[in-house]
């Protein structure tokens, strides 16, 4: 029963928050109050499942939307969604794929080498966080992240005979729908505080991956960048500010390199 809570919650939730991406993309500024940042959520992550024979990270990219709720000065809500993100685990090894019960692998050990297999997993992923900005524009951000599993696989990268190849096996029944992990992370926004964000941050799996097998949790490592969307006009404001201020130093240090060559070219005649 709690299952079925939880999914419908999930599902609901996921709907809302995609609603509210395009709501904010079709009105831009004007559902940007100051209180409420939204934008594009995107990076590499690193990621692997715990437990298994192979410890290489999978490498995927991830792309979604986030939005920044103020609660205090510093203080502020994240959240958003990944609709487009992979986990899993690379160079899995005979044994690995004789636990996922794979059938596309071959067992002729001079085959096998020829070639890589992975499993790989694809998630909504939904963070909640409660992220801490410092007036140096550092912030740190914990809290737990939610997924919901739509597509799960084994492949297998091979070449042979100067030819390459890549072959899919559907393992979604065997892995369980939902995922729940604990994240903490760090990252820096330019722009003294009004531009884009780069930050790191890791997910520590709290859930199995696998139906009826515990030990078995995903652990992820993103490289995140951050752009935000449909600034309110105050905040645009203080960017041109800030850019004038940058372009008034820019030509005053050229009018300080000219006076510079002007003297010296004088004390020389």
């Amino acid at each position: 029963m709690k299952k079925y809570f939880f999914a419908i919650f999930f599902i609901f939730f996921v709907y809302n928050l995609q609603s509210q991406v395009l709501i904010a993309l079709l009105l831009g500024d004007k559902l940007n109050t100051g209180k409420i940042e939204f934008g594009l959520d995107g990076g590499i992550n690193f990621s692997n499942i715990s437990n298994l024979e192979t410890d290489k990270y999978l490498r995927a990219w991830n792309l979604g939307f986030y939005f920044d709720i103020k609660m205090k000065d510093q203080l502020f809500f994240n959240t958003g969604v990944l609709v487009k993100s992979s986990v899993g685990t690379d160079n899995l090894t005979q044994s690995d794929l004789e636990f996922l019960g794979a059938s596309i692998y071959n067992f002729e050990e001079e085959n096998f080498n020829n070639g890589n297999y992975s499993q790989k997993i694809s998630y909504f992923l939904v963070p909640t966080l409660l992220k801490y900005k410092f007036k140096n524009h550092i912030h740190v951000e914990a809290g737990p992240q939610f997924g919901l599993m739509y597509k799960a696989w084994i492949e297998y990268n091979y070449e042979e005979g100067g030819d390459s190849g890549r072959i899919k096996e559907n393992n979604k029944e065997d892995v369980n729908r939902f995922d729940v992990g604990l994240v903490g992370g760090i990252g820096y926004r330019f722009l003294k505080g009004l531009g884009w964000t780069v930050g790191v941050r890791y997910q520590y799996g709290l859930t199995n991956v696998y139906k009826d097998v515990s030990g078995k949790r995903n652990n992820s490592l993103y490289l995140k960048l951050n752009i935000p969307f449909g600034i309110s006009q105050e905040k645009k404001d203080e960017i041109n500010k800030i850019k004038d201020k940058n372009s008034e130093k820019k030509e005053a240090k050229k009018q300080e390199k000219k006076e510079a060559k002007k003297n010296k070219k004088n004390n020389n005649l």
